[in-house]
């Protein structure tokens, strides 16, 4: 199949019922890190260009959603998991809780690491203690369950962080960690299980968890979810869970503690996949049946990759940020670098994803630090912005000419 036909049907049904005021998933309308529109800021500091900022009620580690004007996150609110909604202008509009919060393990991470992610018309939320909801506009639970009770104790070392995913039936949760690990489909408007998959790779020890969120495409009418974890990429029927294809091969040393982070990326008809806690890159053209490890991987790189950070991918090139602040450009079909460059070099590492927006790139270091360069043919810095005091992991959203930056505690709106 070309490379534009599958790019062309590569959008998740969440990003169908996008336009340029919507963020409707973590990596924005395609799943591909980029925000549509223009005009978004290239300066600011904690007291220049700011729109306004909220103090949020609780922690949480989640990237915002956006739909018609509202803005929905997470966060751990007096020991309940808290569904937050802020209009785009800053107040606050409704907080649904969903269940009890289990608190975070890691300095990094929190109870309420998922995003959001909506159709349209409900709002689907995700948390450390197994609770999955369905809420309305209103703030109101259509449905609610909790996969742990459901299908057993979570078992993963650290905190949960993959992300729900929509197909056109239902809300998919990947759950990869020591012991059972499977994709589950819910039905969107009951809460009904659709199908559960069972995804037992025999990956070693922590090698077999993982926190990445698969992605969501369509192709030639068939809709496939992209997994990646315990060792593996594998593809599966979205309307069934049954898998499609798989590559292995992505530790072949049998390392005990490659647990997966990094989401996979679509750039044209390749998906490409950071493995090895930020060693590896895996490039895959899509299709095929069974194992095709050795008929359909175009091209791997090691000692190059992305452990916590996922790639952003626009008009065949893949925008790679490293956990230091290491910017690489890559042609997505072969893997050749057409760039390369670092930002100032600091003790905070880099946990949220790159943003490309209006012919920009978008980096934000944990310590509020945002990196503004241009994409083009080589590495150029065009600004560097502050919110001193602040610590962040959740990617920040652009819509409309603003960008909103969630931090550990609060809410920020740049731009005018």
């Amino acid at each position: 199949m070309r490379a534009s036909s599958w790019l062309c049907s590569s959008l998740c049904l969440a990003a169908a019922v996008a336009c340029g005021g919507e963020w409707p998933t973590w990596r924005g309308p395609h799943q591909n890190g980029v925000a549509l529109g223009s005009g978004y800021p290239t300066s600011w500091s904690k007291t220049e260009n700011v729109a306004w900022v909220v103090d949020l009620p609780g922690k949480g580690a989640s990237t915002p959603v956006v739909s018609k004007d509202r803005l929905v996150l997470t966060a751990g609110v007096e020991g309940r998991n808290m569904v937050l909604c802020y209009s785009t202008a800053g107040k606050l509009l409704w907080q649904t809780p969903v269940g009890t919060e289990r608190e975070g393990k890691h300095t990094k991470a929190t109870g309420a690491n998922p995003s959001v992610i909506t159709d349209g018309q409900q709002w689907y939320a995700y948390f450390k203690s197994g609770d999955l909801a369905a809420l309305n506009g209103d703030g109101k639970i259509v449905w609610q369950l909790n996969l742990q009770e459901k299908y057993g104790a979570d078992t993963l070392w650290w905190d949960l962080g993959t992300s729900p995913v929509l197909t056109r039936q239902g809300v998919v949760i990947a759950v990869m960690q020591s012991g059972p690990s499977y994709l589950a489909s819910f039905d969107r408007q009951t809460g009904k299980e659709l199908w559960k998959h069972d995804r037992n790779l025999d990956a070693p020890s922590e090698a077999a968890q993982s926190y990445s969120t698969p992605l969501v495409f369509t192709a030639d009418g068939r809709e496939l979810l992209v997994v990646l974890g315990a060792d593996h990429v594998t593809a599966h029927d979205a309307a069934t869970g049954v898998e499609a294809w798989r590559v292995g091969g992505l530790n072949p040393g049998g390392e005990k503690f490659f647990r997966s982070i990094a989401s996979p990326v679509l750039s044209g008809d390749v998906v490409v996949a950071p493995y090895a806690r930020g060693s590896t890159l895996t490039a895959i053209r899509l299709g095929g049946k069974g194992d095709v490890t050795s008929s359909q991987v175009v091209w791997s790189k090691s000692k190059l990759g992305a452990d916590v950070p996922t790639p952003a991918a626009l008009e065949g090139r893949v925008y790679l940020c490293t956990d230091r602040g290491e910017l690489h450009c890559l042609e997505g079909a072969t893997g050749k670098s057409l760039w390369s460059g670092a930002v100032e070099k600091n003790r905070a590492a880099f946990s949220a994803s790159p943003i490309l927006a209006d012919g920009r790139i978008y980096l934000t270091r944990e310590d509020g630090k945002t990196f503004v360069l241009q994409q083009g043919d080589e590495f150029k810095q065009l600004a560097a912005n502050e919110l001193e005091g602040e610590f962040v992991v959740a990617t920040p959203v652009l819509v409309d000419g603003k960008i909103y930056i969630r931090t550990l505690e609060r809410l920020y709106c740049i731009g005018g």
